[in-house]
């Protein structure tokens, strides 16, 4: 087989693919052999006609025809392998040239493929970027926070005789109607006033209402087979509570976590508002190293992968192809296809791969955040096809931590802020899987003495932040609300 490249565009290129008579003669024999199986031929047997009798019954062109389709996709598969192109979509096949259908069997198959591409993108030199982050200085403020989000969690609601403010949890029963038609009512449901996450227009309505107080607004409703149109609403606060947040004392320190007394719980904290700051130093880092090399570098982004995407997008909300939400979301789906490009280009350049243990863990973590179990999960996307998919997301990740990692970051006071923690390290990747085995168990043996300490003692949490804690915390709440 000979293949040669065209660029076209900077994004498109045009394969010519020669394949010679005898490398096509297999999809041939198979033709013959699959056309031998449809058709009856009198003193024959099905799929014992002979290849000579088949071409009189069917034709060569209909053998050939058949070989062809089913020789085209391989052969256009090695010549990308070949040339090294990176095709982002289906290609536009064109078969210029067939062996001969009359005469002599002989002659090549000749075809055409266009096809978008990624373009050729080249890279600074990371070492020598430089990116700023903010301080993660933690102040007396930041654990304060914390404190009170473990407040909280670990607080009670207690009935108001007074109006609603915000932070208040109100009783609702509400209904809403377009028209004379109502078209949806509730009855008893627990709402926090500032939350926004119910209707437009609620927070205020219910602001300054007390107990048996009715109140109407108009609003657009957000679902449901009236989604857009505007309604009514009438709502009535049944109930009016506030959060009854438990006193900042050691007591408190050896409800909500491990600690004796306060000043170790607030040590904690602390500890834990540095470890944000770090993650948070992490994510801005990447974005603004995404942001620089995309500054540096002017990616062309193939316009038919961009139709193909917003196609697919407006099918997925059942839209029609014309939909104007389309030109909508064509800048966003540009700028997701830009950063794809770019980090697809980073896994090459460094040469990162994804180890059997990185996928299964993505996978396990994908079937939790989707309620799945994990094998059914991975049965439903390895028949889907995702896997790949999966793997080029995991390798986007990674190549992105790598980069990180060979550019300097420094703090808004000009030190340089190491972020192992949060992206890894060369030495953990070179030590493999190995590295990975220790880890993971490192990590059970620890999750298991947690579990192990709760079960000891259900009112004292591992940890401020542990699932025991909002579990216990939820409990509560559901108590005072019955």
């Amino acid at each position: 087989m000979k293949s040669a490249v065209e660029n076209l565009e900077p994004t498109r290129v045009k394969l010519t693919v020669e394949v010679s008579y005898d490398e096509l003669k297999p999809s041939l024999d198979h033709a013959y052999s699959h056309i031998a199986e449809q058709v009856n031929v009198p003193g024959f047997r099905k799929g014992k006609v002979p290849p000579r009798v088949l071409e009189q019954r069917v034709g060569r062109g209909a053998v050939i025809e058949h070989a062809v389709n089913d020789a085209v996709p391989d052969f256009y598969n090695q010549a990308v392998a070949e040339t090294e192109v990176r095709p982002m979509g289906q290609p536009s096949i064109n078969v210029t040239e067939i062996p001969a259908v009359t005469g002599t069997p002989g002659g090549q198959l000749v075809f055409e493929a266009e096809v978008d591409v990624r373009p050729e993108i080249t890279l600074p030199d990371l070492d020598g970027i430089e990116i700023t982050v903010e301080d993660a200085a933690v102040t007396d403020e930041d654990v304060a926070a914390k404190l009170d989000e473990l407040r909280e969690r670990f607080g009670s609601l207690v009935g108001v005789d007074r109006p609603a403010a915000e932070g208040d949890y109100v009783v609702i029963d509400l209904s809403a109607k377009v028209g004379e038609e109502e078209v949806d009512s509730v009855s008893g449901v627990s709402y926090q006033i500032g939350a926004g996450n119910m209707l437009d227009g609620l927070d205020e309505a219910l602001t300054g209402r007390s107990a048996g107080e009715t109140t109407t607004f108009t609003t657009a409703l957000a679902g449901g087979e009236h989604a857009g149109e505007e309604a009514e609403v009438t709502v009535t606060p049944t109930a009016v509570k506030e959060r009854d947040l438990p006193e900042v004392d050691d007591d408190f320190a050896q409800l909500a976590s491990e600690f004796d007394t306060i000043d170790e719980l607030r040590e904690d904290l602390r500890g834990q508002a540095a470890k944000d700051r770090g993650a948070d130093q992490a994510v801005k880092a990447r974005d603004l190293l995404l942001e620089r090399l995309h500054g540096e570098l002017d990616i062309p982004v193939p316009a038919g992968v961009v139709d193909a995407e917003i196609g697919r997008h407006l099918e997925a909300e059942g839209k029609p192809a014309d939909d104007p939400h389309g030109e909508e979301v064509r800048e966003e789906v540009t700028d997701l296809l830009r950063d794809q490009m770019l980090l697809d280009t980073l896994v090459e350049k460094l040469s990162v791969g994804v180890t059997q243990n990185e996928l299964l863990e993505f996978l396990v973590s994908s079937a939790q955040q989707y309620g799945m179990e994990p094998n059914q999960f991975i049965q439903a996307a390895s028949q889907a096809g995702q896997l790949q998919a999966f793997m080029g997301e995991i390798a986007r990740n990674k190549a992105l931590a790598v980069a990180l990692r060979n550019v300097t970051v420094k703090d808004g006071s000009g030190n340089v802020v190491d972020l192992s923690e949060y992206i890894g390290s060369d030495e953990l990747d070179a030590a493999g899987p190995e590295a990975e085995v220790a880890e993971a168990e490192s990590a059970e043996s620890a999750e298991s003495a947690e579990s192990a300490e709760s079960a000891e003692s259900a009112d004292s949490p591992d940890s401020p932040d542990s699932p025991a804690s909002a579990d216990s915390a939820d409990e509560a709440e559901d108590a005072d609300e019955k």
